[in-house]
């Protein structure tokens, strides 16, 4: 059974011994024994504050809610929030409490799911202040073996994609903090408890009973794993199933024939997955209260799965049968960029864009990153 860093922290107890210890934690942060990760460091060292990212510590934030600073009732300690309206930095009154920060968060292995971009932000923060960063390991649930999409490009950084790097990157959120900290000489003093028995297997290979959901959209392994495509209609007028009983894996919006878009879709030959049609009533987000119709997706083989050029082509696919319902939306203020370019991290999804160049281009780049990972690699890819 892979084990996950908080598994292992009392062979590593040295590491915060030197002082006040800060925890930045979600509601993913529990041992293989389902145990949260803030009760065992109040037994192993001096914990004095939480931290939380989006979603909170414990996971009842809504998805982009931004939150104050509280106190966490079932522990009396402060929790200082990490997406709150101030900001998404360490700021000086949380500096001041604490000396060492340890990191324990189940991440998805995808670019645009934040909490990757809140652990670059700590390793950044940690060192400029000289705080040591600890990262309580765990595996890529998607695995990592393999890397998909295109590298983003400097113009179109923001907190759903920090760095140049593919959407789905293959890597261990310590393997990330390493490879950010080393190709950047930071110069963190950071530490990465690892993994125990992970392979580059994704979540299903793992042996552990209990999926764990990241956030309240991410409630099952099959929706996380086309999510890492289906993510991409977010920046579009169709729902991505939110406010359904399956988000990322309904998709569709108002006058949409599910009966056609499932044949079109199975037209398409695309390997690891198939599609129902699904009429369907959000219940929030996007069209909440209107009847839609459109697909439910399915994955039928993970290994086969190709998810980001699944979500390409389906998104390709809704706007040239529905050009008018599954359009891109404008940002958000005059001036700034559409969210799908965010998304994506570039600037070819306009009206007529091109569905085979950027494939093309994105497998070349998603290769050539493959390679280059490969130098900040904890574990080896069985």
């Amino acid at each position: 059974m892979v084990t996950y860093g908080v598994d292992h922290i009392a062979e590593h107890a040295g590491l915060l011994k030197d002082g006040r210890v800060a925890l930045l934690t979600s509601i993913t942060g529990r041992s293989s024994g389902n145990e949260a990760t803030i009760d065992i460091l109040r037994r192993v060292c001096d914990l004095t504050a939480l931290l939380g990212p989006e979603h909170g510590v414990r996971g009842d934030q809504a998805a982009g809610a931004l939150t104050g600073d509280y106190t966490d009732p079932a522990t009396g300690l402060p929790v200082f929030s990490l997406y709150s309206p101030e900001g998404k930095r360490l700021r000086r009154h949380m500096l001041d409490a604490f000396d060492i920060l340890v990191y324990d968060i189940q991440d998805v292995g995808l670019r645009f799911y934040t909490f990757v971009s809140t652990l670059c932000n700590m390793v950044e923060d940690c060192a400029a202040a000289g705080k040591r960063l600890v990262v309580l390991d765990r595996p890529d649930p998607l695995g990592g073996r393999v890397v998909e999409g295109g590298v983003l490009e400097d113009a179109y950084r923001s907190f759903v994609g920090c760095r140049p790097v593919p959407v789905r990157y293959g890597l261990t959120a310590g393997e990330f903090a390493r490879m950010v900290n080393e190709k950047e000489k930071l110069g963190c003093d950071l530490h990465v408890v690892p993994c125990g028995g992970w392979r580059g297997e994704p979540f299903p290979g793992w042996g552990q009973p209990v999926w764990q959901m990241p956030s309240l959209g991410l409630p099952t392994f099959e929706g996380t794993a086309l999510y890492a495509g289906t993510c991409l209609f977010e920046g579009t007028a169709l729902s991505e199933g939110r406010g359904t009983a399956a988000p990322f894996r309904i998709i569709g919006g108002p006058g949409i024939d599910g009966e056609r878009m499932a044949r079109e879709f199975a037209a398409q030959g695309l390997p690891g997955a198939a599609a129902t049609p699904v009429y369907f009533v959000p219940s929030t987000s996007k069209h909440q209260g209107t009847a839609c119709g459109g697909l439910m997706l399915h994955v039928t083989d993970f290994e086969a799965l190709r998810p980001v050029a699944l979500g390409v082509t389906l998104l390709d696919l809704f706007q040239r049968l529905y050009p008018e319902q599954s359009g891109f939306l404008p940002p958000v203020e005059p001036g700034r960029r559409p969210f799908i370019s965010l998304l994506t991290g570039c600037g070819e999804f306009v009206p007529g864009w091109d569905r085979e160049a950027v494939l093309t281009r994105w497998e070349r780049e998603s290769r050539a990153f493959a390679e280059e990972k490969a130098a900040y690699h904890l574990y080896e890819r069985g």
